[in-house]
C-alpha cells in the first residue's frame, strides 16, 4: 500500500515546515530534528558568498567585564531571569555574538558618482571630497574592527551626555526613543551647511559636485553597514515609518488585493500595523496577527500555521521597541520564502545594537531610522532587493524621480531615485553616513558584546526592586527593560527619575496591542545604548528604590 503524503496547506508540504521548525527548536526534545533535515538555507534563495560568521566573545572584546551571569534572588530554578535571560541574546552560547554574515571585501576608498557631474574632476578634488566624511573606515577586509571596547572613550564622543539635568548628571536611558549624536555626526552636518550646502545631482558648479559626493558616499556607507549588494538598493526616506508606508503603498497596492492576507505579529510598533490597515482598507486584504507567549516571544509554530496561499506579505520587527524581544527573523524569512512570500523587517531597534547583514538574512525589505542609530532625525533608509524595487511603481511624484516628462506621460527614473522625489534632507543623509561610519569604526560586534553584558547586569539589578513587574521577559533581548510597579502610575515613576537626571520613557511606546497582551496600558521603559555604564544602572536602581510609595 502506498503511504499517503502528509497534509499540505497553501501548496506546501507540511513536512517541510515541520523540519524547518525542528531546526529552530533543535535541542528541545519536543521538537527533534530528524536526520537528514535540510538546512534553512536550502528553503530560500541561495545566500551570497560571504565569509563565515565571526563570533567574538565578550572576553576578547572587553576583558574587564565579568562574563558570568548572575541570577537574582527571585530567579527560578530553571535558570529564568526576572527580566528574561539575555545570556543567550543572539542565540549563541558563552556570550557569543553572531555577525549574521560578514560583509564582502570593500575597497578602502569611497566611489565618486561621476554620472551626476557636469564639471571635469581633478584627482586632488576627488580625494578631498572622498575624505570629507572623516578618516574612520572599516578594515581593508570589509569586516569592522572589533577592538576592545572602552565605554569611557566612547562617552567622550557624545557632547550631550556631559550636562546637568535638575542639578544631576544626565543619565540618558531613553535610547529606544532616540539616541544622542557623536561629535563626528555633529561636525559632518555642520560642515555641510557651513561649506558644501547646495542641491544635488543637477547643477554645474563645484558646491553641487561636493554635495552630491557627500550624499552618494553616504549611500555607499549605508550599503556597507547593512551588507546590501548594491547602493541602488538603498532608498533614503524620513525614517522607518515612511519606509513601511512606501512599501505598503507601492509594493502593496500593486501586489496585494481583495482576499489576500498580510501577516504581522502581536508585538509590532504602530508604524508596522497602521500602514497595513490602511492598505487593507484600500484593497480588501485581511491582516493576520501571529501570537506571542507570556514572555513576549513569537510562537513560531503558530506563525507557520498562519502562512498559506493567500499570504502576500510578512511584516515583522527585528527587535520589539516595547519588549526588547529579538525575533528569529532568519527562520521567519525562511518559512515565508517557502511559501514564496516576501518579508519586510522593521530594523529600527536592531540596527543600533547588533550587526545586520541583509543578504545573509535574505530580507526582501529592511528599514532603519537615522536618529535611532546616533544620526540625525528626519532621515532613514528602506533597503529593498533590486528585483523588487525595480518592479514597484513610484510612491510620490516630483523632481529627480523622472527621466522625461510630457503632458501625455512621464518616464520614471530607476531605483533608488524613483522613490526619492524632490529635494531630500541632504544634511540628514550626510549625518547618517557619518553615523554609520562611526559605528563601523568601533565595530558592531564589540558594541553588541558590551551591551549584552550591560543588559545582563541591568536585568539582575532591576529584579532587586520590591514589587517591580517586568514587561517582556524573552530569552533573547536587546536594550529594552520595560516594567511597571503596581500602584504607582508610570508617569510618576518617570517624573521621579527625571528629578534625579534620569531620562526614561513612560507610556504605551506606540505599541498598544503589545502592552495590552500583558494587561497594561503602558510601562516605564529604560533602554540601553553602548554609551551607558554600570554606574548609571546602579543610580537608576538606587533612585527607584527611593521612589515614594503610598
Amino acid at each position: 500500500m502506498t503511504t499517503p503524503p502528509e497534509p499540505s496547506f497553501g501548496g506546501v508540504d507540511t513536512s517541510l515546515i515541520h523540519r524547518l521548525l525542528g531546526e529552530f527548536y533543535r535541542g528541545n526534545s519536543q521538537h527533534p530534528t530528524a536526520p537528514g533535515t535540510p538546512s534553512i538555507a536550502t528553503l530560500a534563495p541561495r545566500q551570497p558568498d560571504v565569509a563565515p560568521p565571526v563570533h567574538p566573545t565578550l572576553d576578547s572584546l572587553h576583558p574587564n567585564v565579568d562574563t558570568q551571569p548572575v541570577k537574582s534572588a527571585s530567579s527560578a530554578d530553571d535558570g529564568e531571569y526576572a527580566f528574561g535571560n539575555p545570556h543567550v541574546l543572539f542565540g549563541a552560547e558563552g556570550h557569543a555574538v553572531s555577525v549574521l554574515g560578514a560583509p564582502e571585501k570593500q575597497s578602502s576608498s569611497l566611489p565618486v558618482s561621476e554620472r551626476y557631474y557636469f564639471l571635469p574632476r581633478e584627482a586632488a578634488q576627488v580625494q578631498e571630497l572622498s575624505s570629507s566624511l572623516g578618516s574612520s573606515r572599516p578594515s581593508a577586509s570589509g569586516i569592522p574592527s572589533a577592538r576592545a571596547f572602552d565605554v569611557h572613550s566612547v562617552r567622550s564622543d557624545f557632547p550631550a551626555l556631559h550636562q546637568q539635568v535638575n542639578g544631576r548628571p544626565l543619565i540618558w536611558l531613553d535610547n529606544a526613543a532616540t539616541t544622542h549624536k557623536p561629535k563626528a555626526v555633529i561636525d559632518a552636518t555642520s560642515s555641510f551647511y557651513s561649506r558644501d550646502n547646495s542641491n544635488i545631482h543637477r547643477a554645474a558648479h563645484a558646491l553641487a559636485a561636493r554635495s552630491t559626493d557627500l550624499f552618494e558616499n553616504a549611500r555607499e556607507s549605508v550599503r556597507k553597514f547593512l551588507g546590501a549588494s548594491s547602493a541602488k538598493e538603498i532608498v533614503f526616506v524620513r525614517g522607518t515609518t515612511e519606509a513601511i508606508n512606501l512599501v505598503a503603498q507601492s509594493y502593496g497596492r500593486k501586489n496585494i488585493g481583495a482576499g489576500d492576507e498580510i501577516l504581522i505579529t502581536h508585538m509590532e510598533h504602530h508604524a508596522n500595523i497602521v500602514p497595513w490597515q490602511l492598505l487593507a482598507e484600500q484593497t480588501g486584504a485581511t491582516i493576520r496577527v501571529a501570537p506571542i507567549n507570556d514572555r513576549g516571544e513569537l510562537i513560531l509554530d503558530q506563525f507557520a500555521t498562519l502562512l498559506n496561499g493567500r499570504t502576500k506579505l510578512v511584516a515583522i520587527t527585528h527587535v520589539s521597541n516595547a519588549l526588547g524581544t529579538v525575533n528569529p527573523v532568519e527562520q521567519v524569512i525562511a518559512l515565508a520564502h517557502a511559501f514564496g512570500v516576501p518579508v519586510l523587517v522593521d530594523g529600527a531597534q536592531s540596527t543600533p545594537h547588533m550587526p545586520v547583514n541583509v543578504q545573509a538574512l535574505d530580507a526582501d525589505f529592511y528599514t532603519l531610522s537615522g536618529h535611532k542609530i546616533f544620526g540625525p532625525t528626519g532621515i532613514g533608509v528602506l533597503y529593498g532587493k533590486s528585483s523588487l524595487l525595480s518592479g514597484m511603481p513610484p510612491w510620490q511624484g516630483g523632481g529627480h524621480m523622472i527621466k522625461d516628462v510630457t503632458f501625455a506621460k512621464t518616464v520614471y527614473n530607476e531605483p533608488p531615485e524613483k522613490f526619492e522625489a524632490g529635494t531630500p534632507d541632504i544634511a540628514g543623509v550626510v549625518g547618517l553616513g557619518a553615523a554609520v561610519e562611526y559605528l563601523m569604526s568601533i565595530g558592531m560586534p564589540a558594541i553588541a558584546a558590551y551591551e549584552h553584558a550591560l543588559l545582563e547586569y541591568a536585568t539582575e539589578s532591576l529584579a532587586t526592586i520590591p514589587g517591580i513587574r517586568p514587561i517582556g521577559t524573552a530569552a533573547n533581548k536587546a536594550s529594552v527593560l520595560s516594567f511597571v510597579i503596581p500602584g504607582i502610575p508610570n508617569v510618576d515613576i518617570a517624573r521621579h527619575l527625571d528629578k534625579h537626571g534620569i531620562a526614561v520613557r513612560a507610556g504605551h511606546h506606540c505599541a498598544q496591542p503589545a502592552q495590552r497582551k500583558f494587561g497594561v496600558e503602558g510601562s516605564v521603559r529604560p533602554s540601553l545604548a553602548f554609551y551607558n555604564t554600570r554606574d548609571e544602572v546602579d543610580t537608576l536602581v538606587d533612585v527607584l528604590k527611593r521612589l515614594p510609595r503610598n
